[in-house]
Formats: structure tokens, C-alpha cells, sequence
């Protein structure tokens, strides 16, 4: 089930908890990506909030908000680029988008296999695609305070499982939130640190997203048969007799 618009919206921009989810994904998502000079970048769900580092040197960014969430305009103060679809039917040409984000898509749909067609729909050869779901093991799929204690929580083995299906190649996973979800000030005010530490430890420690990048290669058609003809065969017969018939 999907959240409503303006929930999402209070919880990232008028929240400090909020802003501190926002940077702490952010900022795995720019390691991952650090520009996007040239490409289209377009964003799925409600990840506007991740996507202004490539406002600047992007060819363009579009964000795709589904109906049963709503839309809001972004970025404020500039010419909006969000836009209201249909979950399963993107505005978008086939082969389009260079980059693809998903946040609070995929873990909210009623029909997450049909989103992950429209993904592969969209995405053009060789582009890369982040998809960022709740932690089944952590501590934010837990708490019904943020947007992530909402969603469908993954482990990573199924949210790989579930992508493969879909023709997907994984490339990279990453983890981000390790800071507990409370809005207290310690908390809030140590969130960087717990960041930092839980990426050197993740192996302990559970953050509160799961985060997979994924590309789509598109191979050529296998045909029956030698793949490529033998120019000059060698020809081992030559200069023995020919069978006669009758012969013994």
C-alpha cells in the first residue's frame, strides 16, 4: 500500500529524523553514482529527495510519483520535473532512462512484478538502476514512525532473487541507516557517526535500508547450431577413391 504524498513529504522535509534518513541514503547513492553528466536520470516512488545532486549535469531528471500515492512539485523553486502515473505505466519511452531510482516503490506496490517490468521497460541498454527497500533485519521495518516500518521489508537474498527473476544483473549492494529510528536529540545529533561506523561493521550491525544496484545487459540471441561458418574447411578425404557401388 502506498503512502500518501504529503506524509512522505512531512516525514523528509520537516522532520529532523527525516532529513537525517535523507542524507544518510543520499549520500550512498552519490558514492554510487557521483554524476550523471549527459544522462537522464528518473526516479520512481517518492525519490525526489535523493535526486538533487544531479539536477545540475544531468541531461534531464524526471520524477514518476504513482496515483494511490499522489504528487507533489519538485524541486521547489525551480521548474518542476515530478509527474503522476499510472504504477504500471510509465510516461516514459522504452529504453529511456539512464538511471533509475526507486525508493518507496517496489516495497509499496500491490503488483511489484509489474513494476520491475516497467523498470526493464524503461531503462536503456547497460543502464544502471538502485533499488532501496527496508531491511526485514533492521530496526526501521520495525517502526511504524518512518516510511520504511510501511513498506514490504527484503532481505537482500530475496530482493536479489526477485530482481534476477525480472532479467536484472546485480552489480552492487550497499546499506544505509544504521542510526536507530528516534527522534531524540542524541540520536540525531551522533546520526553521521553511527553511519560511519555501521559501514565498517555492517557485517554486525543491520542498517534500516537495503540498497542494490543492478544493470540490464541485453545479450544476443543464442541460435542452434556453429555460431560461425569455418571459412576454409580442412578437407581429410581429399585424394582417397571414391566408394564404388557393389563393391566389397
Amino acid at each position: 500500500m502506498h503512502l500518501d504524498v504529503l506524509d512522505l513529504r512531512n516525514f523528509y522535509y520537516r522532520t529532523q529524523l527525516g532529513r537525517a534518513a535523507q542524507k544518510a541514503i543520499r549520500d550512498q547513492l552519490v558514492a554510487l553514482w557521483p554524476e550523471a553528466k549527459g544522462r537522464t536520470v528518473v526516479g520512481f516512488g517518492f525519490a525526489v529527495p535523493l535526486l538533487r545532486p544531479y539536477l545540475g549535469d544531468a541531461r534531464r531528471v524526471i520524477g514518476l510519483m504513482p496515483g494511490p500515492q499522489g504528487v507533489m512539485p519538485w524541486p521547489a523553486g525551480m521548474e518542476n520535473v515530478s509527474v503522476l502515473c499510472e504504477e504500471t505505466r510509465w510516461p516514459l519511452e522504452t529504453g529511456m532512462a539512464d538511471r533509475l531510482v526507486v525508493l518507496h516503490g517496489l516495497d509499496t506496490s500491490e503488483n511489484p512484478s509489474a513494476v520491475l517490468d516497467e523498470c526493464w521497460r524503461v531503462l536503456g541498454p547497460g543502464g544502471r538502476a538502485l533499488f532501496i527497500v527496508p531491511n526485514r533485519s533492521g530496526l526501521w521495518s520495525r517502526s511504524d514512525k518512518t516510511p520504511f516500518g510501511f513498506g514490504r521489508p527484503y532481505s537482500m537474498g530475496q530482493l536479489d532473487a526477485q530482481l534476477r527473476k525480472h532479467n536484472f544483473v546485480a552489480e552492487r549492494h550497499q546499506t544505509a541507516l544504521y542510526v536507530p529510528p528516534s527522534s531524540r536529540r542524541f540520536w540525531l545529533r551522533t546520526a553521521p557517526m553511527w553511519e560511519r561506523v555501521g559501514h565498517r561493521v555492517s557485517s554486525v550491525m543491520s542498517g534500516g535500508v537495503l540498497m542494490l544496484e543492478v544493470s540490464k545487459q541485453l545479450h544476443a540471441p543464442m541460435r542452434p547450431g556453429l555460431r560461425a561458418a569455418v571459412e576454409r574447411p580442412l578437407r581429410v578425404l581429399e585424394g582417397m577413391p571414391k566408394p564404388v557401388a557393389g563393391a566389397t
